[in-house]
């Protein structure tokens, strides 16, 4: 077996959760979605865009502690916690966004990962993915021994009892997915839902202020389909500590500009330094306002995406 990267199965977004029997739900987790792979030989890690997580998470690639299979694909979400024992986003981007392999090893100590595993795509030689969902969480339960960092992820047949539990711990929502779906590469539809208890994107940043000569919020943009770049929302909340301000603060310092990069312009918004806009981030809100821009938007990490990909949805 060649150890190829597949495009996972996505789902789809929705506003309202699946009932009936055929439907079961599970826990949305807010990490890093990563596929295993196992030839017999050696592990390799993948996440959705193809590349290769392996030597960024180490601690999973022992892939004989947790399955006995010949040679496996399994689908999961690398998660980290935060000081409360959530699910934090910005946590595991603290590992998924190293670059330097000579840091792995102290980050691991700082910011321990956990997989959880929610789907199998190939065993023993032999592809699963068009077997039924419920077939294939029957076979995943029965080849996964779980340890403690790697778990299978529980199913709910309630699925609006998971949604409210996931509101009440504040958890980033639920997947419903039907029991007679099959695992589409490379592929999406209504078969997988998302139910999120709030929304996130990824946007670029085209602008900063500053309090003490310390940036203290950003000004963030979306591309539209004819490559113009659109103002957002101003975010001066999140997860970022003192010390990732201060390290913005000097990363921004090559990238400065005169000229707004906005195709609109930002209100209420005094004493701006422009910036090229190069740098993306994951910022959570509630919903888009009527002009277009976010309500209570939140920083939750820097992350590695190509700018222009960061585009209005329909």
């Amino acid at each position: 077996m060649e150890l190829i990267p597949i495009h996972p199965f996505e789902p789809v977004s929705s506003n309202t959760v699946p009932e009936g029997q055929d439907w079961i739900s599970q826990i949305k987790w807010d990490g890093v979605r990563i596929l295993s792979y196992w030839n017999g030989e050696e592990t390799k890690l993948y996440n959705r865009k193809l590349n290769e997580r392996t030597n960024t998470f180490p601690e999973l690639t022992n892939i004989r502690s947790y399955t006995n299979a010949d040679s496996i694909i399994l689908d999961g979400e690398v998660i980290a916690l935060d000081h409360n024992g959530n699910p934090s986003f910005h946590e595991v981007m603290r590992r998924d966004g190293i670059r330097r392999l000579d840091r792995v090893k102290f980050v691991m100590e700082a910011v321990p990962i956990y997989y959880m595993i929610f789907d199998i795509l190939y065993y023993n030689g032999e592809w699963v993915n068009d077997k039924t969902l419920k077939e294939r969480l029957e076979l995943l339960s029965s080849v996964i021994t779980p340890n403690k960092q790697v778990q299978v992820v529980p199913i709910n047949n309630d699925n609006q009892a998971l949604f409210e539990v996931s509101k009440q711990h504040g958890l980033e929502g639920i997947v419903c997915k039907n029991l007679n779906s099959r695992y589409i590469i490379d592929g999406k539809n209504s078969h997988w839902q998302k139910i999120k208890n709030y929304k996130d994107i990824i946007a670029v940043i085209g602008g900063v202020t500053y309090r003490s000569g310390i940036v203290n919020s950003i000004l963030v943009g979306l591309y539209d389909d004819e490559d113009r770049f659109w103002y957002i929302g101003h975010v001066g909340t999140g997860k970022l500590t003192h010390a990732e301000w201060k390290q913005l603060t000097k990363v921004i310092e090559a990238i400065k500009i005169e000229k707004n990069p906005f195709s609109n312009q930002p209100k209420r918004v005094k004493e701006i330094q422009w910036i090229d806009p190069l740098l993306t981030v994951k910022v959570q809100f509630i919903e888009w306002t009527e002009g277009h821009s976010l309500r209570q938007p939140s920083i939750q990490a820097f992350v590695n995406q190509e700018p222009k990909t960061c585009k209005f949805t329909n």
